[in-house]
């Protein structure tokens, strides 16, 4: 028996904490615990162990990116966290990133892409789209000085490793990288997987921000 998804939706509005529960407890996905600022949110982390948090990102006494710096820098393996947005591409977005979350909802996401993006991060994928995270990064990356530069030896890699995160972090899928490299999709999925692993990183969109920190990559 396939154990169920566990959620943690923290955000200081009651109706869309309600709404988000209904929608997931709807599709099968166990709503553990809420919180209503960020405090409440690392406390419910370390209480319920959840796959995945659901984090807006403006809320009173710990907002939630600082609730995210501190709930990916602990020990032990930690939840995948998903960025609740009220306006697309919010400056805080890209710091969000930097920090360890594996993308960003809008709080007016449909029921079936909110059950979607929860499913996809636990399986480990990234909720954005390497081009939108470019986007984010090329928009950000110059102008957000108080965020800290997160360093990688990239001469971990492989010749071809590097030149896979290079074309990753240009935006392309999993099958255009094949393409372009005239390799199985399978592959490049294993190429992928190895450039996270070396470089510590929890999904692709951490990859794409890391190339354009690291200068491998330049707007």
């Amino acid at each position: 028996m396939t154990t169920a998804l566990r959620v943690v939706v923290a955000d200081d509005q009651a109706l869309v904490r309600a709404g988000f529960r209904m929608i997931l407890t709807a599709d099968g996905i166990d709503v553990v615990a809420e919180a209503t600022n960020g405090a409440e949110a690392v406390d419910a982390v370390r209480r319920h162990r959840p796959d995945v948090v659901l984090m807006d990102i403006r809320m009173p006494e710990m907002d939630g990116l600082a609730a995210t710096r501190h709930i990916l820098s602990g020990a032990g393996e930690a939840p995948r966290v998903i960025m609740l947005t009220t306006f697309d591409l919010d400056h805080y977005v890209y710091a969000a990133l930097t920090a360890g979350a594996s993308g960003f909802l809008l709080k007016d996401v449909t029921p079936e892409h909110l059950v979607s993006a929860v499913r996809l991060v636990r399986d480990g994928d990234a909720m954005l789209a390497p081009a939108i995270t470019r986007r984010l990064v090329e928009r950000f990356a110059h102008r957000d000085a108080d965020v800290p530069v997160t360093h990688r030896d990239l001469t971990v890699l492989t010749p071809r490793e590097l030149e896979v995160l290079g074309l990753l972090a240009q935006g392309l899928s999993n099958a255009e990288l094949a393409a372009r490299l005239h390799l199985s999709e399978a592959t490049v999925k294993t190429h992928v997987a190895r450039i996270l692993a070396k470089l510590g990183l929890r999904d692709r969109v951490q990859a794409v921000v890391i190339a354009y920190r690291t200068g491998l990559v330049n707007p």
